[in-house]
């Protein structure tokens, strides 16, 4: 359920914001929303699998520190991260 290499770093590529950007907010809220996106589908078919549940509330709280940390030091572009990413708010 964790992303391929391959995977992290196409989305690193279209979210960074110069060339060695590995740990922005950004790059890190993007990666975040792509494991989710995963993990929430492997769930509704493993629909008992309570311990990939709790990953998942783990991952979707420490998204939402780092979009509200994000959207205190630069509005713009969290709201242009948010827009692309297809976030709600």
């Amino acid at each position: 359920m964790s992303l391929q290499k391959d995977e992290k770093q196409k989305i690193i590529k279209s979210v960074k914001a110069h060339d060695k950007d590995t740990g922005s907010p950004e790059v890190q809220i993007a990666i975040f929303t792509e494991q989710i996106r995963k993990l929430t589908d492997h769930l509704k078919i493993n629909k008992k699998d309570n311990h990939s549940r709790k990953g998942l509330l783990q991952m979707v709280s420490k998204r939402r520190r780092l979009l509200d940390y994000l959207s205190k030091k630069n509005k713009e572009s969290y709201e242009k991260l948010v827009k692309k990413l297809g976030l709600r708010k």
